[in-house]
């Protein structure tokens, strides 16, 4: 990604990581730096560091980090250039024009074609073309209002009417292959993905047209088929509806299982109901979430599969910032016999209002995974209550809450017809044997030097130990003052042991005078998430200026001594050894983002 080295240089003077970050984490400052609670994963104790004077941030329990321009790419789902422009719009600092960026027009291009074919198939739909999906939403009991401010649209039962116009209007067929809108056959022909079906347009918290969920409108298989991933389009990081949700004046956000669900939900006066593409719900997408509520409701379908990913999701958003409650659908009866339903069923059968009182009664995920619990067993049976309050004390375990903890074994032991004082027991011996563990396994990875000071990352996992911890000091003293690196180098990056080391190494020494924050800035275009993650992972530890010759002499000492080890081991000149490993590696240069800063 190649922006002019002013340029970059520039937006991080008008990009203070502690205004970007806190407009998205609530930060305290402590001892001149920011503490708060990590994005990337859920915490209720910050371990999420954000240090002003060397513009990066590091959390000490996902272990993520990088600079300004590395937040914005995790936080906003963008690649490097995308990111250098959202921060640019931020700051009114005009973006240069990027002669070489062609992985950025690419992106942009897939986003207009998505947009005209959303037109495409919307303009389909209100045509005689679309008489079909018409009649087939109509049977839905779908409004046209409805289905119009969800974008919906119409595949002809055809075989390239979309191949034949996209190309009409200039876009090639790889474009069309790289947006997921056309497939390719054994004969290296083409045909539209999409066929005979309602279309319904996934258009992102920015407003764009990132990809395409789709039903089929007879008794075919697939029933949904969805876009495939692609440069603008991850499921991952993806809510079906959230575009519109996130504007929604109800205190909460509906999670649903199908993009029908979400519609009728909005249709019905729910306009804060989102939907996952067809996947788990995942850490980005709850992480997208926490950004616009503090409160979920989990109105899966009532089926095993849909209780399962009820179950899922608690797990994941266990001990989060967020409260969680589970909307539970009764089965509906057909023929005297009880059926599954979802959200649509119930709505259509029962109306608003009794889904609002649902919504209304909805209980918290705990009770939820009681009720799982407690009907596995026989509670009348002696043997079965045993095992019942064995699996609910460890349950109720994990809840740091005493006060929650005391409440929901009260009522386990109602339930089960036990004494609470017994079941109070059960639960705090199977909190200390919780504890027990935890403690263990924590002392055991501390008395595992080895594995603490490694890499986390299994790919960059350093060989040489002692000679990547030299390294790395050697690091933090070149970005505290690089004064003692001139006129002349006190060791190569060939010497260096550690192939990501030596490139920051090199790229630091390449960038004299330059700043801890365009340090940072520009070695996120060079360094993956990984290699960014553990390079703000090394310059958190400790490294007193105060006698710096004396220890980069020392360091340099060391990785010396080691570099003679491994060339004596080759039978070879240790400095030529170490060029040769460097060599292979590509030495600095070759992180994911291609060319680098101009």
């Amino acid at each position: 990604m190649a922006f002019p080295r002013n340029f970059i240089d520039e937006l991080m003077a008008r990009s203070d990581i502690v205004d970007v970050v806190g407009s998205y984490v609530p930060l305290t400052a402590k001892a001149g730096t920011y503490w708060g609670c990590c994005p990337f994963h859920n915490e209720k104790t910050p371990s999420f560091h954000v240090l002003p004077d060397k513009q990066f941030y590091h959390c000490f329990g996902c272990h993520k980090g990088g600079g300004v321009i590395n937040f914005v790419m995790e936080m906003e789902n963008l690649s490097y250039g995308d990111a250098v422009r959202f921060l640019a719009k931020r700051a009114n600092l005009p973006v240069p024009e990027e002669e070489n960026d062609g992985s950025a027009r690419l992106r942009q291009r897939l986003l207009a074609l998505n947009r005209e074919a959303a037109r495409f198939y919307y303009d389909l739909l209100q045509s005689p073309q679309g008489a079909a999906v018409q009649e087939y939403l109509a049977k839905r009991q779908i409004r046209r209002p409805v289905a119009m401010r969800f974008g919906m649209g119409a595949a002809p039962d055809a075989w390239d009417t979309l191949l034949q116009e996209m190309t009409r209007r200039g876009y090639s067929k790889s474009e069309l292959l790289q947006a997921g809108l056309v497939v390719s056959n054994k004969k290296g022909g083409f045909y539209d993905k999409f066929r005979n079906r309602l279309i319904l347009p996934v258009v992102d918290v920015r407003g764009e047209v990132v990809g395409f969920g789709s039903r089929v409108l007879d008794k075919s298989e697939p029933k949904y088929l969805n876009s495939p991933e692609t440069i603008v389009y991850s499921k991952r990081r993806t809510l079906y509806g959230l575009n519109l949700a996130k504007k929604t004046k109800r205190p909460n956000i509906i999670l649903c299982e199908g993009n029908l669900d979400v519609v009728t939900l909005h249709q019905a006066g729910f306009d804060n109901a989102v939907a996952s593409m067809g996947t788990a719900l995942t850490q980005e997408q709850v992480r997208l979430l926490s950004r616009y509520t503090k409160e979920l409701v989990l109105c899966y379908d009532n089926d095993k599969a849909g209780q399962l990913a009820t179950q899922r999701a608690l797990e994941l958003l266990n001990n989060s910032e967020f409260t969680v409650k589970v909307l539970r659908l009764p089965n509906r009866m057909v023929d005297g016999k009880p059926e599954k339903q979802d959200a649509d069923d119930f709505i259509k059968a029962h109306g608003a209002d009794a889904f609002e009182r649902l919504l209304s009664g909805s209980s918290g995920g705990t009770e939820f995974r009681m009720t799982q619990i407690a009907a596995k067993y026989d509670l009348q049976n002696d043997e079965e209550r045993i095992a019942y309050a064995a699996e609910i004390s460890a349950e109720l375990g994990k809840l740091s809450n005493a006060v929650e903890r005391e409440v929901y074994t009260v009522r386990a032991a109602q339930a089960a017809g036990l004494t609470a004082e017994a079941l109070r027991l059960e639960v705090e011996r199977q909190r200390k044997k919780q504890a027990f563990t935890k403690r263990r396994q924590r002392e055991k990875q501390e008395t595992n030097v080895s594995a603490v000071l490694q890499p986390k990352e299994r790919g960059i996992r350093y060989t040489d130990l002692r000679s990547a911890m030299a390294e790395e000091g050697v690091i933090r003293l070149l970005m505290q003052d690089d004064s003692l690196f001139r006129p002349a180098p006190p060791v190569l990056p060939e010497e260096f042991s550690s192939p990501l080391l030596g490139r920051v190494y090199q790229f630091l020494l390449d960038s004299p005078n330059a700043q801890p924050a365009q340090s940072i800035a520009r070695l996120g275009a060079e360094l993956s998430e990984a290699e960014m993650s553990h390079l703000t992972a090394v310059l958190q530890k400790p490294e007193s200026p105060a006698n710096a010759p004396q220890a980069l002499a020392d360091y340099v000492a060391v990785i010396r001594r080691e570099a003679e080890k491994r060339g004596g081991i080759e039978g070879r000149d240790p400095l030529a050894a170490a060029r040769d490993t460097f060599k292979k590696t590509k030495g600095y240069g070759g992180g994911r983002h291609g060319k680098g800063i101009e």
